[in-house]
């Protein structure tokens, strides 16, 4: 399976393999770190109560093994915190701040807290909060840019820990608790070299090899850097090693020296791929994406990708996949090198091909799901064997641990700005990829994120048509979420868009939506006209099914103003529109409408008679479900007229009907439809109803919204 797109068969090394390393050194810092976490605060000395969590700072330059102290001291206190240990990583591996907002995602995401889609950033700090209230976690917060960073994500509870990793003073945050390093103890960093070299060398000449420590400043990156060095020349004695830096002069950090020494001594296309890595998304590596920035075989660039990590130079990430990571540390320097030896048009084809890549894992992706798509089928028969999936699961899998590399790959591609054709295919392809992998519910705080990229390319680039649908999809989020008001404004503005791109298609979606934007916020004369003007354009092109849908939903509209007159016209419109379409369960479904709202038009006869039309029109549509429905609805209207036996009657027959309905089963998301959108904008909202039996609704209207109106996010791909 080694040539598959994913290998859950573990990692294994082609060349020299990397010790297994375990934390050595910093005795002193821990002990003192451990005791901080002890040592009353400031609050407390005053007499008050701790109002937030203890801070503690371990501060270092990249690659002075502050991550490593930061880790060994969560291992060793971890138990004494019941409720877990949260990570975040705090910047990008080329130093840019990750925001706020992204980090609150992904700790609570640790929590296993459900983040609403679209959430701005103080939302998700307070709800971050609220959530480790009653907590006793442990948060590691690696690469802090700032201490406003920090500060939004501190907890309001003494129980809680965080420790912060940074590369300077976390100013502004009171009471922290600062640990600063330098480099490693002289027999400490000559262990970390023996690891890699074997004792032998070390003790023949202790002096070279103290010579080459103090090289290093005891810089545990660089250490490591010399230790692979060594170890991949066995006859080379730690003398050798220690000439030739002495020979790099003093330009530099150690840690550059030593990477210009080891880049040079690597064979050229090994050399070529270390540099291209640097443009990997987040730092994170598979061998797909060493093979496309490099143009060469999967295979050759997974025997790279292992010879580099026996090096130093690489770490593997825990993970079924072989998945690689670029330490920050040599990041900006592997940057730095593939800028001065690389031509800028070969950054750029790099760059292209891995995105092209990843299109295409995320069309395999997508495609091992349409097994029951003939045409899905072929092509995925085209696709090379070297990116197809073994089967859903595996391509789930991939997904899902491949996630954050690919959000930050459609990050990358859109603030680039030179590939933006390639950039609007990956988010597509990313898109339909998790919507039929997770569902668009599950999916939506990522998904939301994108089409605002998306949106960035529209207007970027003056893509109407896009700018539409990016506009549509944030605007169906905000409105799921509560945030009406934000998705009208979106609305309307995806209505200029689509005017603008003559395409008829948006606007009527998003007229449909401003409508029901209106209905949601109770402003039921403007919702009634916004979907009387979609309807004209639906009945102007003779779109019959949409247009019968839209008379319910101006039908809603008469109804929440009390309008029953112009209701019942609207429903009974709805009701003839969807017999004429041969939609059985849909003209039951209007029929019960337009009951409901004769009985509240003080017209129960007339009602009656409507719902046991529309029980009629039930039972041809062969829906158990709705027939129930129907059946409470009926029981409603004979208490109303005075008949508690027969209503009684309906209500058993009602409740022995959804008794013996089977539980539906699941649909299963592989075979969820290819959209691009995100959920549904704000359907219809219903009357105030009666809820008959026990506590199952009456007949709802068909949903409305992005289901019926879908529209892609990009144009770019079909």
């Amino acid at each position: 399976m080694a040539d598959q797109a994913v290998d859950t068969g573990g990692v294994k090394l082609s060349g020299h393999a990397a010790p297994e390393v375990h934390f050595l050194g910093r005795t002193r810092e821990l002990k003192e770190l451990r005791a901080d976490i002890e040592r009353a605060g400031l609050d407390t000395i005053a007499g008050r109560k701790a109002p937030r969590a203890r801070v503690l700072l371990i501060a270092g330059r990249p690659g002075s093994g502050r991550t490593a102290l930061a880790e060994e001291l969560v291992r060793q206190v971890a138990d004494r915190y019941r409720d877990g240990v949260l990570r975040a990583r705090l910047s990008e591996p080329d130093g840019t701040p990750v925001p706020v907002e992204r980090a609150a995602r992904d700790l609570l995401a640790g929590l296993d807290v459900p983040v609403p889609a679209g959430a701005d950033e103080d939302d998700l700090s307070a709800l971050l909060r609220e959530s480790l209230a009653d907590r006793r976690v442990l948060l590691l917060l690696d690469d802090a840019a700032g201490a406003e960073q920090v500060d939004a994500l501190l907890p309001n509870t003494p129980e809680c820990l965080l420790v912060a990793v940074s590369a300077g003073p976390l100013t502004g945050i009171s009471d922290v608790r600062p640990c600063t390093l330098g480099g490693l103890d002289t027999k400490s960093a000559l262990e970390l070299l023996t690891r890699y070299t074997g004792s032998v060398r070390i003790t023949v000449d202790p002096r070279s090899a103290e010579g080459l420590v103090e090289a290093c400043q005891g810089q545990p990156a660089a250490l490591i850097l010399a230790g692979g060095w060594l170890a991949a020349r066995p006859q080379t004695a730690v003398a050798d090693l220690a000439k030739q830096l002495h020979a790099e002069g003093d330009e530099g950090t150690p840690l550059s020296r030593i990477l210009r020494l080891v880049h040079a001594s690597l064979p050229a296309p090994a050399a070529r791929i270390l540099r291209l890595l640097s443009l990997a998304p987040a730092g994170l590596v598979d061998p797909h994406t060493a093979s496309a920035l490099a143009g060469c075989s999967v295979g050759a660039a997974r025997t790279t990708l292992d010879d580099l990590t026996a090096l130093g130079l690489l770490r593997i990430v825990p993970s079924p996949l072989p998945e690689y990571e670029v330490p920050g540390c040599l990041h900006p320097l592997l940057r730095a090198a593939a800028e001065a030896q690389e031509r800028p048009a070969e950054l750029q084809l790099a760059r292209a091909r891995m995105l092209e890549r990843t299109v295409r894992l995320l069309q395999s992706c997508r495609a091992i799901t349409e097994t029951d798509n003939p045409q899905a089928r072929e092509k995925l028969q085209g696709t090379p064997r070297a990116l197809r999936f073994p089967g859903p699961r595996a391509a789930a899998d991939w997904l899902r641990l491949r996630r954050p590399a690919l959000l930050a790959a459609a990050r990358a591609a859109v603030a680039d700005g030179e590939l933006d054709t390639l950039a609007r295919r990956l988010m597509s392809q990313l898109v339909r990829a998790m919507v039929a992998h997770f569902g668009t519910q599950a999916a939506a705080p990522d998904l939301y994120g994108v089409h605002q990229l998306v949106l960035d390319v529209a207007e970027r680039r003056d893509l109407p048509r896009e700018r539409a649908a990016a506009l549509l999809n944030l605007a169906d989020v905000d409105a799921r979420t509560g945030r009406t008001a934000e998705a009208l404004v979106r609305y309307r503005a995806a209505l200029d868009a689509g005017r603008e791109a003559n395409d008829p298609y948006a606007t009527g979606r998003a007229m449909e939506s401003v409508g029901g934007a209106h209905l949601e916020l109770g402003d039921y004369e403007r919702a009634a006209d916004w979907f009387g003007r979609a309807l004209a354009q639906r009945l102007a092109r003779d779109e019959r099914t949409d247009a019968a849908r839209l008379y319910g939903r101006i039908g809603t509209a008469h109804t929440y103003a009390g309008r029953y007159g112009e209701a019942q016209r609207n429903w009974r419109a709805a009701a003839a529109g969807h017999r004429k379409n041969g939609e059985p369960a849909a003209h039951a479904r209007a029929l019960s409408e337009l009951a409901r709202v004769q009985e509240y038009a003080g017209r129960p006869e007339e009602s009656l008679r409507t719902c046991q039309e529309a029980m009629e029109w039930a039972r041809r549509a062969d829906d158990e479900r709705l027939q129930a429905a129907v059946q409470l609805r009926l029981a409603d209207t004979l208490e109303h007229l005075g008949d508690p036996a027969a209503a009684r009657l309906h209500r058993a027959a009602a409740e022995r009907i959804l008794g013996e309905e089977s539980p539906a089963p699941e649909r299963a998301t592989a075979h969820e439809p290819e959209r691009a959108d995100g959920p549904a904008p704000a359907g219809a909202a219903e009357p105030p109803r009666k809820r008959s039996g026990k506590g199952v609704p009456e007949p709802e209207q068909p949903e409305h919204g992005a289901n019926a109106c879908e529209i892609r996010s990009t144009s770019a791909e079909d």
